[in-house]
């Protein structure tokens, strides 16, 4: 009798909770501003804070020059986690090559290539992007970068044949986009929205 009395419990206890708690997912959108430098600085008006990635150096494999995501504000940045040895990422980035053709507005659309094979180095992407033409910024990420959007995305995210993608609008927001390859018009599709959004 206490067992059965113990099973019912349990069962309302779970039964509760999933109805409280299953109503609503988390929100991917993750704001961003431009003097933000750690994950501990509160976005204004808001409990959110700054994804430390955001403020993380990257090392542009084609210049060798420096570059961070939080010095981009104010752009429309499409990330795009790859991988060299990724051929859905080759023709993926072969639609986003595309797209750049269609835009009016190149300044304000910033596009990066993040390898996050931990095994490729920056000499091997430098050697990739330069073989294929790819006129945009491409960088090695660090395990600390991979995992932190991995823990905001999703792990799909380091899964470089699904062609994970992220929009992170003017005023720092992300979007993750769909996995699977984006046609042109797709990607212009979901993009033209922030690129017509005022600063």
């Amino acid at each position: 009798m206490k067992t059965k009395q113990y099973l019912l419990s349990t069962i309302a206890i779970i039964t509760f909770l999933i109805s409280a708690c299953g109503s609503s997912a988390p929100s991917t959108e993750v704001p961003m501003a431009a003097t933000m430098t750690t994950q501990d600085t509160p976005v204004a008006g808001s409990a959110m804070k700054i994804p430390a990635w955001y403020s993380a150096s990257f090392v542009d494999a084609r210049t060798g020059e420096s570059f961070a995501i939080q010095d981009l504000n104010g752009k429309v940045v499409l990330v795009e986690a790859m991988a060299i040895w990724c051929t859905n990422c080759l023709k993926q980035q072969g639609q986003v090559k595309a797209l750049n053709d269609l835009i009016n507005k190149p300044d304000d659309f910033v596009r990066i290539g993040l390898d996050i094979d931990p095994n490729e180095n920056i000499s091997n992407l430098k050697t990739y992007v330069e073989t294929k033409g790819f006129d945009w910024l491409y960088s090695v990420s660090t395990k600390d970068v991979s995992r932190e959007i991995a823990s905001l995305y999703g792990d799909q995210f380091l899964n470089p044949p699904s062609t994970p993608i992220v929009i992170i609008d003017r005023h720092g927001s992300a979007h993750p986009m769909p996995f699977g390859i984006k046609s042109t018009d797709d990607l212009l599709k979901f993009i033209q929205p922030f690129l017509d959004e005022p600063m």
